[in-house]
């Protein structure tokens, strides 16, 4: 790799050329799915459930035919493992991912006047929910400033040499401590497209990477 030094990170202007750099590349999917008019805690709980391990061509498709079909936990509810199930059937785990989000849906009905309020602790305890899921829900549908990390926000930030991290969960604590929170929410909007298609996970496009000046690429042994 090039040994020529790099730029101190300019957050703000990193975070302004990756505006540039994704415009008009297909949007996140969680972010997607707020804009065609999924942007409950529910909604956006059961679509990213339905993203776990499914690439976002297809996941975002089978969330949108699940909660254009039934909006609402208690239409979820009513719907039953077998018809959830049936609609979201291209993703992965689709079986289990089906149970899970019925599980929430009876919850949000029983527990919750049938709507999922904007409470971490609680949407952790939900099954199947973990960190990334919890925090895009809280940021996209509650406005609040949260880190959702996935495979592209890890290995962006930590290709950069923002932070050093072994795990996606030590990647958001650690983004915690750097990232200011007006990012924190936009973060992974601008990530996932990012490094889908500029810092993939092999042969990156280095020749043509917007913040070249200050990654570190670590860990990159061959690029674009």
């Amino acid at each position: 790799m090039p040994a020529d030094p790099k730029r101190p990170f300019d957050l703000d202007a990193m975070f302004a050329r990756l505006r540039s750099a994704v415009r008009g590349l297909p949007d996140a999917a969680m972010f997607a799915l707020r804009d065609r008019g999924h942007g409950s805690v529910f909604a956006q709980i059961a679509g990213c459930l339905v993203s776990i391990r499914t690439r976002d061509e297809v996941s975002l498709p089978a969330a949108l035919r699940l909660l254009d079909a039934a909006p609402t936990p208690e239409a979820v509810r009513r719907l039953g493992v077998g018809g959830i199930e049936a609609l979201i059937r291209p993703c992965t785990f689709h079986e289990a991912k089906a149970r899970q989000i019925h599980a929430i849906a009876e919850r949000a009905v029983r527990e919750h006047g049938g709507a999922l309020p904007c409470d971490g602790d609680l949407l952790r305890s939900l099954p199947g929910v973990g960190p990334k899921c919890a925090n895009l829900a809280l940021g996209i549908a509650c406005g609040e400033a949260r880190i959702a990390v996935d495979v592209h926000v890890h290995r962006v930030t930590n290709r950069w040499g923002l932070v050093a991290a072994p795990t996606p969960v030590r990647t958001m604590a650690a983004l915690e401590r750097v990232l200011p929170r007006r990012y924190w929410i936009e973060i992974n909007r601008l990530l996932v497209p990012f490094g889908k298609h500029v810092c993939t996970g092999v042969r990156p496009r280095c020749s043509t990477c917007p913040v070249l000046e200050w990654c570190r690429q670590v860990g990159v042994t061959s690029h674009r």
